[in-house]
């Protein structure tokens, strides 16, 4: 049942019973009145009048509106204002403030208890039913009428006090608001069977609480009727729930920080005992030893000593390596928690299926003496490698008479057994053959070849024998191999079985009269020096870019296509691959083979892939083989070269550049750009124009590297 607002304490009988001699006047009173209100229920706090917020059960659809009480004017007396206080006995607020006198100082503000008592009135009028203003008493359903009115009440939405009074208004007369309507259909109708002019058709307490609109509402309070709260929840546990990751992540941060500290200081106190046993070992050994040009520590213990040295550090190391240093932990990290497999792990896996014996894979050559188990090793070694050189010096530069021509693209290197001559073969369709000490001289502007040869198509690939100093072989756009005798500069045997340009050809070094060859036509084929025929054919589902025997076993050998794989062939069984290596991202233009157990492979997807062959399989793509992944060089659509030496690996770029990499670290060395030729001058410029790098080779017994680009320049390069 509505009560209506409490009245201050203090106020006596007399105030309250005049309070209600003017409600009671005032209820039967027609004339509209016009008072700004808010649309909620209101209550007295300490004299001030305040209001009740919506529940949120029932927010509003147009938001919470307030507004002030304004002035209230009835039948024509003069307006409720405190400017107006004397003149009129019969104005309420002065009959208020007239008995207000009779109660000391304490009494209420007169103005404020005829504001809150009209307010009162009014909204005891909007609440009132039909059978309380005919005067036939109070009844259960007039409570179920209040209800009406409440619910009404708490769902509507109005812009002033003045829009309220007259909705009220219209609410008597079953009159509800068109807005009122639209937004809530459902609450409309159960308003209108709670305000039913007869008593008797009112619903029941029974009736609301089994009826379908409440029903509606205790199954949508989840959902609809509840928004904000659920809202509000819902923001609660999202956030509650990012803290709690954010929390997790952070600690596993912490340990993880933790555990790469305690490696790092557990490698450093490693280093220092090295340092302490490698002191005692080196102030055992004569003076001259140690300073002589021949001594085995000038070269690679010098690099190590002189960069941990603090007396001496070598300023242009640190800058490098300071610039670098997210690329080296990244590295060193990853290195370090490499674990390795066992020889016998590894001879379980693969060598039943490739290899039959040990001996097979050979340890000839400058491989790296160090025990893979050491990681800390492995890093240092890298590590020194990277830090020993830092720049390419030019040391000869080779130019022929065509460096204007267009079509002058050299696409191949090679130097020949003893490494005393530079072959070079490209779009010009011929071989041509340089003496290697040549290019040191540096009063000669155009170099001749001392042997040159002819081809009918254009060259794609050349390839020196290593056994048979004199013997080359080539492969041009008519899928033709051929072999060459290169002190005579004749052709004196050719193979004709590819159907489409072939890319690439290879000498294998451990038998050195079987040839390899790879073609767009999808082969790779076999050859022998002495057979007319192919020996073997391999057939692959895309376009074969590049062939390489691997130098440490008999029957290994690689080769890379269009398809963004590279495979590898035992050749007692060319049914099945050995295994296939699948990472890049486009076609990969080369593949060579770094040592016994590990490969490079270059993409036209800017990278270079360094694959440990030890964690390929037989029967699945080995996506996981590859340990790491090189950039800085630029190649997305040509030929560009690959070398590699020592754990060297060479290329070129788009951008006319030479780029060094040591192969456990990931980013350059050091580049050197080529300029472009005046066609006029001859001269060098800054100017790239459009080249780019196409052919690289290192001279093994050396760290110099030999590199052309496509305009037909030939550069001498050491790493300094």
């Amino acid at each position: 049942m509505y009560l209506g607002s409490s009245v201050r304490a203090g106020l006596t009988q007399a105030v309250t019973d005049q309070d209600i001699h003017q409600s009671n006047q005032m209820r039967h009173e027609k004339t509209p009145m016009h008072l700004d209100n808010h649309a909620g229920k209101k209550r007295k706090v300490d004299g001030n009048m305040t209001f009740i917020q919506r529940w949120p059960q029932f927010p509003s659809r147009s938001g919470i509106r307030s507004a002030s009480i304004n002035v209230v004017k009835v039948d024509g007396a003069a307006p409720l204002n405190p400017s107006n206080d004397a003149g009129d006995e019969h104005n309420p607020k002065t009959e208020l403030k007239n008995q207000n006198k009779l109660f000391g100082r304490n009494a209420p503000n007169s103005s404020q208890t005829s504001q809150a008592s009209v307010s009162c009135m009014l909204e005891e009028k909007w609440y009132t039913s039909p059978e309380l203003f005919n005067e036939k008493g109070c009844t259960f359903a007039s409570n179920i009428y209040s209800l009406g009115v409440l619910l009404f009440e708490l769902l509507g939405s109005f812009d002033s006090g003045r829009s309220l009074a007259a909705a009220m208004l219209d609410l008597r007369h079953r009159i509800l608001p068109p807005s009122f309507l639209s937004e809530n259909p459902k609450e409309a109708g159960f308003c209108l069977w709670l305000l039913h002019p007869e008593p008797s058709l009112r619903p029941s307490t029974s009736e609301i609480l089994q009826s379908e609109f409440l029903s509606g509402i205790q199954e949508l309070s989840g959902g609809e009727l509840l928004p904000s709260i659920i809202e509000d929840d819902e923001e609660s546990e999202l956030l509650l729930y990012f803290l709690t990751l954010l929390d997790e992540k952070k600690q596993k941060d912490v340990s993880n920080l933790v555990g790469q500290i305690q490696c790092i200081e557990a490698d450093i106190q490693e280093v220092e005992k090295r340092r302490k046993k490698k002191s005692v070992v080196l102030s055992s050994l004569p003076q001259e030893s140690l300073t002589g040009s021949g001594s085995k520590y000038t070269h690679r213990g010098s690099a190590s000593l002189d960069m941990f040295s603090k007396g001496t550090p070598l300023s242009d190391t640190e800058t490098r390596l300071m610039s670098n240093i997210g690329q080296l932990e990244n590295a060193y990290f990853s290195m370090r928690s490499n674990i390795k497999l066992s020889d016998s792990d590894f001879t379980t896996q693969r060598d039943g299926e490739l290899l039959n014996s040990r001996e097979n894979w050979s340890t000839m050559g400058t491989e790296d003496k160090s025990d893979p188990a050491d990681r800390l090793g492995g890093f240092f070694d890298g590590l020194c490698k990277y830090a020993r050189y830092s720049k390419f010096k030019v040391r000869g530069i080779l130019r022929n008479g065509e460096f204007s021509n267009s079509g002058n693209v050299i696409c191949s290197l090679s130097f020949d057994r003893d490494e005393d001559y530079l072959a070079a073969g490209g779009v010009s369709k011929k071989i041509k053959i340089f003496e290697f000490q040549a290019l040191f001289n540096d009063s000669v502007d155009i170099h001749y070849p001392v042997v040159e040869m002819s081809n009918k198509s254009k060259l794609s690939c050349i390839c020196w024998n290593s056994y048979i100093r004199n013997y080359l072989a080539s492969t041009d756009y008519d899928g033709i191999v051929k072999l060459w005798d290169a002190s005579t500069g004749q052709e004196f045997c050719h193979f004709i079985e590819h159907s489409e340009r072939a890319w690439s050809v290879d000498f294998s070094r451990i038998d050195p009269m079987k040839i390899a060859s790879g073609s767009d036509d999808h082969l790779v084929k076999l050859w022998s020096i002495n057979e007319k025929n192919s020996l073997c054919t391999i057939r692959n589902d895309a376009n074969v870019c590049c062939v390489q025997f691997s130098a440490h076993s008999t029957h290994l050998l690689s080769f890379s296509t269009a398809d963004y794989k590279t495979y590898c062939y035992d050749l007692r069984n060319v049914s099945t691959p050995w295994c296939i290596l699948a990472g890049h991202e486009k076609a990969v233009s080369y593949a060579r083979f770094l040592d016994a157990g590990t490969l490079v492979s270059a993409s036209t997807d800017n990278t270079l892939k360094i694959w440990d062959l030890k964690k390929t399989s037989s029967n699945c793509l080995s996506r996981d083989a590859c340990i790491l992944t090189l950039r800085g060089h630029k190649n997305e659509k040509n030929f560009v070269g690959l070398s590699v030496a020592d754990g060297y690996i060479t290329c070129g770029s788009e951008t006319n550049e030479v780029f060094a990499y040591y192969k456990s670290l990931p980013m350059p060395i050091t580049a050197h750009k080529f300029g472009s030729i005046d066609p006029i001058t001859g001269k060098e410029t800054e100017d790239g124009n459009g080249q780019f790098v196409s052919s690289v080779c290192w001279r093994q017994k050396s760290n110099m590297v030999v590199a052309a680009n496509s305009s037909g320049c030939i550069k001498l390069l050491q790493m300094v």
